[in-house]
């Protein structure tokens, strides 16, 4: 939880304790180290993979312009 929402280490902890899990705020701390890119990495692959399926993900380019020694081009 502390990777997805702004939470302090303690406040973790605190929310772990409500669940019945007894540990301390340098053992959330040490599990964020380990853990906390991997979950960073998969939520991200989950977003983008839904952003990919939404027909909004798709753009066409209609224009380029091209600036050569200071010129802008048209090809």
């Amino acid at each position: 939880m502390y990777v997805r929402f702004p939470l302090s280490l303690r406040n973790a902890e605190d929310l772990l304790h409500e669940r019945g899990i007894d540990t301390c705020h340098e053992t959330v701390k040490h599990w964020v180290e380990r853990f906390g890119t991997y979950f960073a990495c998969k939520v991200r692959k989950r977003r983008s993979e839904g952003m990919r399926q939404s027909p909004q993900w798709q753009w066409h380019l209609s224009e380029v312009f091209v600036k050569i020694r200071g010129k802008t081009h048209y090809p």
